[in-house]
């Protein structure tokens, strides 16, 4: 089979697009036959060393995928070779991965494999950060920086389905435009400089009560200070650059939370929990309540190049690699 790998870790430049043995599932695996693959920030960091798991050598990028079951390991029941689903893959750029079967999961048939590619990190982050973390209201007003990204996106579209007033930060007008057309009420620049006047002037001077940050940037602060009395800040993730600091007399005088969101432990702390989030977002994608959008789509042959671009942190939308 055909597939990205590397032995070295220095540069995007050391993978190489080679051929593999198709992999044989083992007890309690499946194979899926990928069709599409999810390409996020942080896979690129995992593809470079630098994200705080290091993946083990060779490594074959890409750890989301939505495509069709192949064949089936040692007592995996529940799961027909066939079926249209998104999994957990050991690396997704590549014809063929395995997953464990407990990541497997069956789409709905509105679900295209390119949306099911990037759904279950960022729309499960959302809710979990939302609803689990946050306990946002409906009426209560969401600030998302970052919005126009692949989490970002999939915090706007969550957070209108519980019922919030939802403001899009977004570096560019292109982005805040597109968080506009997919539902945002509100949406503002991120340029620091005046920021906080311009965030109460499109408000009406009324605080934020919750703010997704999967950016973590030079607006950290200035969002924090921005929050109404018991507001909650999520830290999600540090896309904006270096991890930032917070005077701790801030959370003290706000009456404020700053609440860590970590999906890649969610699920290991909270496994019934997390599994009962995923099936409630496929219903909202199966009666059109979500529509998961997709951003930029390369192809396998495409794959540095698409690792290149989830680095740049310049994508609208989740990033697809499309492989099958």
């Amino acid at each position: 089979m055909k597939a990205l790998q590397a032995s070295v870790l220095n540069s995007i430049d050391d993978y190489e697009e080679v051929d593999l043995p198709t992999p044989e599932p083992g007890p309690g695996e499946v194979r899926i036959k990928v069709a599409a693959c999810g390409v996020g920030y942080v896979d690129a960091l995992v593809s470079l060393g630098r994200y705080q798991v290091k993946p083990a050598l060779p490594h074959v990028p890409g750890g989301e995928a939505g495509g069709v079951v192949d064949a089936l390991g040692e007592g995996v029941t529940g799961i027909a070779v066939g079926d249209r689903v998104m999994a957990a893959v050991r690396g997704g750029f590549c014809e063929y991965s395995i997953a464990s079967a407990a990541s497997v999961v069956r789409i709905p048939d509105a679900m295209s494999f390119e949306q099911a590619s990037g759904f279950r990190i960022n729309y499960l982050t959302a809710l979990h950060g939302l609803r689990g973390r946050a306990d946002l209201r409906a009426g209560e007003r969401l600030l998302i920086t970052g919005a126009a990204g692949g989490v970002g996106m999939a915090a706007l579209q969550v957070g209108k389905v519980m019922g919030a007033q939802v403001i899009a930060a977004a570096s560019s007008e292109e982005k805040r435009a597109y968080a506009l057309a997919q539902g945002a009420d509100l949406a503002i620049d991120t340029a620091p400089e005046g920021w906080r006047d311009r965030l109460k002037a499109i408000t009406g001077a009324k605080g934020i009560d919750v703010i997704f940050d999967p950016t973590c940037g030079p607006l950290f602060e200035l969002a924090f200070r921005s929050l109404a009395w018991r507001g909650r800040h999520l830290v999600v993730g540090f896309a904006g650059g270096p991890i930032p600091a917070l005077p701790s007399n801030l959370p003290l005088m706000k009456g404020a939370a700053l609440l860590g969101v970590d999906v890649r432990q969610f699920p290991l702390f909270e496994p019934e929990t997390a599994a009962a989030y995923l099936d409630e977002l496929l219903d909202w994608v199966a009666d059109g309540r979500l529509v998961p959008p997709v951003g930029r789509v390369f192809g396998l042959d495409q794959a540095r190049e698409a690792l290149t671009f989830a680095l740049s942190g310049s994508g609208i939308g989740k990033t697809v690699l499309k492989v099958g």
